[in-house]
């Protein structure tokens, strides 16, 4: 095990967490750190979020070239220079795809102030880069969709030549987080050829420069979603898992695929697929799985894996682990942990309970959901008690977004 930076004893003098990125996982983690540590988070982003820079339990400061790599690398030296000048330890993480790769990139450099609880650049790209991912899973035997893998700067594909319904999705998440363009998308599903040449057209023009996956669609509604997450430690042991099914998510074009409501289920075979993927590589972290249900063959295909947290791994802290302990406990006390699981009882939903009644299309998960939510095993991790009423206030505008923006979205 990791030698340890800091002692119990001076966790909530001295410990400094800082996150890139200010939307519901930042405020997760400052949940989380007040409730395990009684510690605030400071939140580095380009843009205020209200739901997070509300809150009394978080330093928020807008940085606006902070998407920019080299302003940021700048940002985070000095800010781990504040850091050290005031006798503290930071610890660093980050919310989206490319801040989680852009740590990975220079951990060494920011070493000196930050414990930055990642893998390596290069595992980072092994595991990530979906083509890679995907020969990993054959490799070790786990589940995936039928794949082929084209590249936007070569001649369009034969699209005619596809199976439909199919699944557009880019192979290098962090490069696609960067661009931006009409029609963007986070997933396409495509209903035909014609469908999938105007995205590819649009794709091609946009700049991207990685291969783009085309996937064959497993059938099945939100409900057939599974999302599981890991936490591994500083020697690459898988210590914590947790997860469940999804019964709602985003249907945004920016969105589609966040889950808002999960409800916990424990599945051998998605921890075992899991597990097999990460064995031995000597991974660092946390870990979260994209699968869905396959009922053509009755197996559960892995799609893809975030190296970092996920934006709703506070189900973990719902299913029994407060998500920030077993990360503080091994990368800054330097503590051996033993294996856990989280899958306590629970509904994780970042939407309130009127958008889950008209838009859960499986009505026993939503008896499920209804009969959580009456045991007060129902939760968002954006509604915590002990915060200040202006975050309270901007949450309550937040849900109430969500309502029309599902209305929008999908009618009812």
């Amino acid at each position: 095990m990791a030698n340890a930076r800091l002692d119990e004893g001076e966790l909530a003098a001295r410990l400094a967490p800082v996150i890139l990125g200010g939307d519901v996982l930042a405020y997760s983690y400052a949940r989380c750190l007040n409730e395990a540590y009684g510690v605030r988070l400071t939140v580095v982003s380009n843009i205020d979020v209200k739901i997070t820079s509300s809150s009394k339990f978080v330093d928020y400061r807008v940085v606006p070239d902070a998407h920019e790599e080299a302003a940021l690398l700048a940002h985070l030296k000095a800010l781990g220079s504040e850091i050290e000048a005031a006798g503290k330890l930071g610890l660093l993480v980050g919310s989206a795809d490319w801040q989680a790769r852009f740590l990975a990139k220079h951990q060494g450099e920011l070493a000196r102030w930050f414990v930055v609880p990642y893998p390596t650049l290069e595992l980072f790209d092994v595991i990530t880069q979906k083509q890679a991912f995907y020969e990993l899973c054959e490799e070790r035997g786990v589940p995936y969709p039928r794949t082929w893998l084209r590249n936007p700067a070569e001649a369009a594909p034969d699209f005619d030549g596809f199976p439909y319904p199919l699944i557009m999705k880019p192979s290098h998440s962090p490069s696609w987080d960067l661009i931006d363009f009409a029609g963007k998308r986070k997933i396409y599903e495509l209903a035909s050829a014609d469908e999938a040449r105007s995205a590819w057209a649009a794709i091609a023009a946009s700049g991207y420069e990685h291969p783009m996956i085309i996937q064959d669609f497993v059938p099945g509604a939100d409900d057939a979603i599974r999302s599981l997450t890991c936490f591994c430690d500083p020697e690459g042991e898988v210590k914590v898992v947790s997860g469940g099914r999804v019964a709602l998510q985003d249907h945004s074009p920016q969105a589609l695929g966040n889950p808002v409501c999960i409800v916990s289920e424990r599945v051998q075979p998605i921890i075992d697929g899991a597990t097999a993927l990460l064995a031995g590589s000597g991974y660092r972290g946390f870990a979260n799985f994209d699968i869905k249900y396959d009922e053509r063959d009755g197996t559960y295909k892995f799609f893809e894996v975030n190296a970092r947290a996920g934006r709703n791994t506070f189900y973990m802290a719902l299913g029994g682990v407060n998500f920030v302990e077993p990360l503080v406990e091994s990368f800054v006390l330097g503590r051996e942990l033993g294996f856990e699981e989280a899958y306590e009882p629970f509904c994780y939903a970042t939407v309130p309970f009127a958008v889950l009644g008209r838009h859960v299309a499986d009505r026993a998960l939503l008896g499920e959901v209804r009969e959580l939510k009456r045991a007060g095993k129902m939760a968002s991790p954006l509604r915590y008690g002990k915060d200040a009423i202006a975050h309270k206030l901007w949450v309550e505008a937040y849900e109430r977004r969500q309502v029309s923006k599902f209305k929008e979205q999908l009618g009812g």
